[in-house]
Parts: structure tokens; sequence; C-alpha cells
């Protein structure tokens, strides 16, 4: 009868044990869950290129249970705008229309050439930006342009082979040269199967010249993520652009689109910066 007794009293203990250990997994799972507050991203694609540039980026933040907006500006992805048609005020339009939307401040980044765009949606929309993310992008202070960063640049295989339509309307990149420019990292197959996606970049924004202030743009927290093996805006030229300008600097050793090479890598750092003070 004893032995009966022990037995019982043993597998009482062993259930209260398993309780007590099963409410505290889900208590921490509860403190884990309160703990990450959830942001919204919004990014903004490359020059060329499109919201699709992001999908693999957006998925592990999606994953992670942020959420993502990842526009097409006006002559790209799906949006068929004609080129010759389209301003940077269009451009700032696309990104204030979703931030007018947010109820919280978003974090925004802007991938090399709409470092430019995203500068001047901080300005004029700060109070719905929680921090600027510049991912090898140009980082220009009030009155730059990309027609005049780009002068005078070496060792960028776009620049060199850099042209404009005939009728000044459209820019591109020498077809022969565009993946040794962007994209050297990942397979000529895969580069290949996003090639029909890349469209003339309208050449108005380009020569647009940057309006920002202190008061707006400058009180922003701003990150660069910087490419160390970027042909297309070389690693100097991009240390040039942020110095003294960013709150943080995250590295990756990657070509101009690590968004296609490097998209985990890329995805844990904008997950870093949320955790940024």
């Amino acid at each position: 009868m004893k032995r009966k007794l022990k037995l019982v009293a043993v597998f009482l203990i062993g259930i209260v044990t398993f309780s007590n250990g099963a409410n505290n997994n889900v208590n921490a799972k509860k403190g884990n869950i309160m703990e990450t507050k959830k942001e919204t991203y919004v990014l903004v694609h490359s020059a060329w290129l499109g919201a699709w540039q992001w999908k693999n980026v957006a998925s592990k933040l999606k994953d992670e249970g942020h959420n993502v907006i990842t526009p097409d500006l006006p002559g790209h992805g799906k949006d068929k705008t004609p080129p010759a048609t389209i301003t940077m005020i269009d451009y700032v339009k696309a990104i204030t229309d979703i931030l007018d939307k947010q109820e919280q401040p978003v974090i925004l980044a802007g991938h090399s050439f709409n470092g430019i765009t995203v500068s001047r949606v901080a300005e004029v929309r700060p109070n719905k930006i929680k921090s600027i993310v510049y991912l090898s992008a140009f980082l220009l202070p009030n009155g730059g342009s990309f027609f005049s960063a780009a002068q005078g640049v070496e060792g960028s295989v776009a620049v060199d082979n850099f042209y404009l339509s005939e009728d000044k309307t459209y820019a591109m990149i020498d077809e022969n040269e565009i993946q040794n420019a962007f994209a050297h990292d990942i397979p000529k197959e895969a580069f290949n199967n996003a090639k029909p996606y890349i469209v003339p970049e309208p050449s108005a924004p380009l020569m647009y010249e940057l309006e920002v202030t202190d008061s707006n743009f400058g009180r922003i927290p701003k990150y660069y993520i910087e490419c160390t093996e970027d042909r297309a805006i070389p690693i100097e030229v991009q240390r040039a652009m942020y110095k003294g300008k960013v709150k943080k600097i995250f590295t990756l050793r990657s070509s101009h689109t690590p968004n296609f090479s490097q998209p985990e890598n890329l995805a844990n750092i904008l997950l870093e910066i949320v955790n940024e003070k």
C-alpha cells in the first residue's frame, strides 16, 4: 500500500512540474512577442528595377511579423507610365501617398539612386518616418543630384557604361555590362531571368537637385548599408557620401544588389535596425 502511495505522489509531482514548466514556456513566448515591436518597412527599389527586387528580403521581414510595403515607382514594375512624363515630384508622391495612410512612423529604405528620393520624402514627411536606411545609395547634401554626384567617379562600371536615349528622356546601362555593373555575384542564368524586368530609367529625376533642410530631413536617424564589392557605386564613393551623416554603418561583402545575392543577410540588418535606439 505504501509503495502505491509513493508512486501516486511521484506521478502527481511530475504533473505539477510539467504544468509549471509549460506555463513558464507559454509566458516566455508571450513575453518575447510583446518585446518585439512590429514595424512597417517601406522599401524603395533602385533605378531600372522595381518592387520585385525586394521579394526575398520582404519575405524574411514578413516572416518575422513585420508589415512590408514595396511600391513600384512610376515607370517601373507594374507601373507603365511613359518615362518622358516622369519627374522627381512623381516619385516622391508615390511614397508620400503610402506614408499618409500609415498610423505610425515607418522605416524607409532607399536603394542606389533612390537614396535621393527617400531623402526628399523625409524632408516633406519627417513625422511619418522613424528612420532612413540607405542601401549602397546616394546620400547627398542639399542641392546634390545624381548627375553631379556621378561626375568624376572612377572605377564605376555603371558610370562608364551609362548613356541617355537620343531624345534624352531616359537612361540605360550598356546591356553587355549591366550584370557586371550591378550583380556580378549572382549566377548569369539568374540575372538573365531578371533582365526582362529591367526598364529605362526616366532622366528627369536623375537631374533633380535635392531639396532638404536640417530641421526636417536632418533630424531623422539614418543608417547606411555599404557594399564593399560594389561595381556601380565604388566603396570609396559610398563612404565619402555617408561620412559623418549616419548613426550606424552596416557592411555587406556584396555587389550593388545584395537583395539578390544575400537577401537573408540584408533582411537581418534591416531587422537589427528595428532595435536601434
